[in-house]
């Protein structure tokens, strides 16, 4: 904010701990980008919950907010650009006196306001949300009248307090036939938590109030002089009216980092909430502790003045008992992690073995050890275990899965080595590898074509991977035995492959409500979510190309949709994971270059 540009100095309220469950991005624009907002989406919004904190939306009529309905909005003026509160432009110096404004209605008002928000559910064809009535409500406006006096008197900033109704919109805009999926998600959410309140002081930038905030998920070197670079986490604003220049899967934007405008390519982005650009100045927190002294503004706790949107931790137990009331089936494909011939290439083996056949860890990213195989190491050679990095990508995308609360009720597992130890360390992170063996199916193994040697490569049999450790399921009957693996299968018999296996697989878990995980490789999340979507095959030559793309740990997540029976493809409970490369160094060759 500041007068040499137009920013605009936003206030806004929240409570945390009153609704454990919605918060972060609940119905955010991965919801989906024409502004429909669907059971799907509802649910997980709900398993990507960020913490415990309660946005109330003031003001707006139903289904009217901030992007997504899923952050915080002003208790000052309502703004006509987006519905969230302006506070008008500021300058830069003004920021503390509005703090000051901000303590001193904060102060005023300290012991009214509520521990916990009665908060009554009304649901429409088009709007599902609580709102928030009796006196409650009316402390929040008081404080907002409040608060609008003292900015004006302290930092000579005109503040329109809202005076309507308070709302927490949970789904807007989505499909008629939704709204009763959605009204028994909305009355498992158990209410009358305690809380605890606090008010943020934010700025954004007023000259792209109208446009679209993308974010990068990879890095993009441009390959003309007219189109823009990208880094992870880049936030691009695109102006959904000036597209016309831009082809297809191409649009013009403008980069928040660096200010340049040009062409990006769309599919390197995700579509972002307008509130994460925006800059957190100060936060006052309404303590409600007897000792009144030993309240401390939260700001000394933020990391520093200009970050970002907070998210708090995860409330596991109560979210997972909210996921146990949807009955749906989902199945999680994942790729296994880095295997270490990925980075050593088709020689791995040869740099890691002494003369007389044992294994050595020449690099770092070479593991510390490997599992005993009884015809020893040579078998390693076309059946690679995971990378040091592959182990460590595998534990990050684990101790993902267990923020998100997902709860994982069985493992299916391609007998690939680095397949089972991806399932084995993301288990290990779940804190489920005791409760949960893996049951091993050859039916989702790699493409054998694609596979080195004229014959299908020697794995591990399941008695040498229980002798390694791992928790495999030696009851399970596997839908395609590993005898039945043909080298060099054609692209067909490949398909019925996958095809017949997930079938097996989906309806040998009638009963799960949880999420059926399978770890397989890149191929595998094509090859075995396009049945259950009653999608065909790929062409070929689009399957390898496709296949090329998926990174290590990439995900796809299919959920069952019972009233319209069929299955659809969802958001994934948690991003990807993106990395960059790490050469080998060699200290004598640099010593000697200088």
């Amino acid at each position: 904010m500041g007068h040499h540009g137009p920013w605009s100095c936003l206030l806004l309220m929240s409570c945390s701990g009153c609704l454990p469950h919605l918060t972060g991005e609940l119905l955010g624009p991965q919801a989906g980008r024409d502004g429909s907002r669907g059971d799907a989406a509802l649910r997980q919004g709900l398993q990507q919950a960020q913490g415990p904190q309660h946005p109330l939306a003031p003001g707006a009529p139903p289904g009217h907010g901030l992007p997504g309905a899923h952050r915080a909005e002003s208790i000052g003026s309502h703004g006509e650009e987006d519905g969230g509160g302006s506070l008008g432009l500021c300058e830069d110096q003004r920021v503390e006196c509005l703090y000051e404004a901000l303590k001193r209605a904060g102060d005023r008002l300290l012991g009214s306001f509520p521990t916990a928000v009665p908060l009554a559910l009304h649901s429409s064809i088009s709007y599902l949300g609580f709102f928030v009535n009796g006196s409650p409500a009316d402390v929040i406006r008081e404080f907002a009248m409040t608060f609008a006096t003292e900015a004006s008197l302290l930092a000579d900033c005109s503040v329109k307090p809202c005076t309507k109704q308070l709302h927490l919109t949970l789904a807007h805009k989505f499909y008629p036939h939704h709204q009763r999926t959605l009204e028994q998600l909305a009355r498992a959410i158990p209410l009358g938590h305690s809380c605890q309140w606090t008010a943020a002081l934010y700025s954004r930038d007023m000259r792209f109030v109208h446009y679209q905030t993308l974010r990068a998920l990879f890095q993009y070197k441009p390959q003309n002089v007219d189109e823009l670079t990208l880094s992870p986490g880049d936030y691009i604003f695109v102006d959904p009216t000036q597209q016309d220049e831009a082809s297809e899967g191409w649009v013009i934007g403008i980069s928040q980092r660096t200010g340049c405008r040009g062409f990006l390519p769309e599919n390197y982005t995700d579509r972002a909430s307008e509130s994460d650009t925006w800059v957190k100045h100060r936060m006052y927190t309404f303590s409600l502790a007897t000792d009144l002294n030993s309240r401390k503004d939260s700001e000394a706790s933020s990391r520093c003045s200009g970050e970002f949107l907070p998210q708090t931790a995860r409330s596991l137990s109560s979210l997972q008992a909210l996921q146990a009331t949807v009955s749906r089936k989902s199945v999680l494909v994942v790729r296994h992690g880095e295997r270490v011939d990925q980075i050593f290439g088709k020689s791995w083996l040869q740099q890691c073995s002494t003369p007389d056949g044992k294994y050595y860890r020449p690099d770092l990213n070479f593991p510390c050890s490997l599992p005993r195989r009884s015809r020893g190491i040579k078998d390693f050679e076309n059946d690679p275990p995971l990378s040091s990095c592959g182990i460590f990508q595998s534990r990050i995308a684990g101790d993902a899965l267990l923020d998100s609360g997902i709860r994982i009720s069985s493992v299916f597992a391609s007998p690939a080595l680095r397949c089972v130890q991806t399932a084995k360390l993301i288990l290990e992170e779940l804190k489920l590898e005791k409760k949960i063996k893996i049951r091993v199916e050859p039916g989702i193994f790699e493409w054998t074509k694609w596979e080195a040697g004229k014959t299908t490569p020697t794995l591990m049999s399941l008695e040498e991977l229980k002798e390694a450790n791992f928790n495999i399921d030696t009851d399970y009957r596997p839908a395609f035995p590993l005898s039945a693996l043909m080298p060099a299968e054609s692209y067909q018999e490949y398909v019925d492959r996958c095809t017949a296996s997930v079938v097996q697989i989906v309806n040998t878990c009638p009963q799960d409500t949880g999420v059926i995980l399978i770890v397989s490789h890149g191929s595998a999340l094509d090859s075995c979510t396009r049945p259950l979507l009653g999608l065909p095959p790929r062409e070929c030559g689009d399957f390898a190309q496709f296949v090329r793309k998926i990174p290590s740990l990439g995900m796809c997540f299919c959920e069952e949709n019972k009233e319209e029976g069929k299955w659809e493809l969802v958001n994934p409970p948690v991003k990807t994971l993106t990395h960059g490369a790490n050469a080998a160094f060699n200290w004598r060759n640099w010593i000697s270059s200088n």
